[in-house]
């Protein structure tokens, strides 16, 4: 897997995101649906931003990460 990700949308993923995720989550009760949904948003925010890689990114074809052309 290569990264496909930026610094910063990895960051605001990780730092931003998901700890607001989680909050929705506790604020309508984690073991709701919108709850649950919202705590698997978070893992997966928190998953991509740390390893960089996204897999929409690949369908859409998007590049975030910056990388050098040969």
């Amino acid at each position: 897997m290569k990264q496909n990700m930026h610094a910063v949308d990895r960051l605001v993923r990780a730092v931003v995101v998901a700890p607001l995720a989680v909050w929705l989550a506790l604020a309508v009760g984690a073991g709701t649906v919108l709850g649950v949904v919202a705590l698997v948003f978070a893992a997966i925010m928190v998953a991509t931003g740390v390893s960089g890689f996204c897999p929409l990114y690949t369908l859409a074809t998007r590049l975030t990460h910056w990388r050098k052309v040969a």
